[in-house]
């Protein structure tokens, strides 16, 4: 288990999470379903992910990782408040510690954020 936090970019928001992690379900690779909130521009912003990570080693202590998956996100804007559900896909990169500190950029489609930018750490 684990937390993150960062800023997206479109819309324009600080987001904080938490996220759970598998073991290695196959070689290299990891599944890493999350749920984050968002807040900024006037609206809320809840995005749930379900992603699977491909991860290798650049050195003894850091690994880089790639991957992606399904996401839901649910927005709660206006007066009075209004709420809209919708689908997306999510594309993640980032860099990985062997101590659980992670940094990472992930790319929305649909009508998700279209970039994020993130960090945390992951409780081994």
């Amino acid at each position: 288990m684990g937390f993150q936090g960062g800023v997206s970019i479109d819309p324009e928001q600080i987001y904080i999470g938490s996220h759970l992690e598998t073991g290695e379900i196959a070689r290299g690779i990891y599944f890493r379903p999350s749920i984050d909130g968002g807040f900024g521009s006037d609206l809320t912003l809840a995005s749930i992910n379900v992603e699977f990570l491909y991860k290798y080693d650049i050195n003894p202590g850091w690994k880089i990782y790639q991957g992606g998956g399904p996401a839901v996100y649910i927005f709660r804007a206006g007066e009075p408040a209004q709420t809209d559900v919708t689908g997306g896909l999510t594309f993640v990169f980032g860099f990985v510690h062997a101590g659980g500190l992670f940094a990472e950029f992930k790319v929305g489609s649909g009508r998700g954020p279209n970039l994020k930018f993130g960090v945390g750490f992951t409780v081994r």
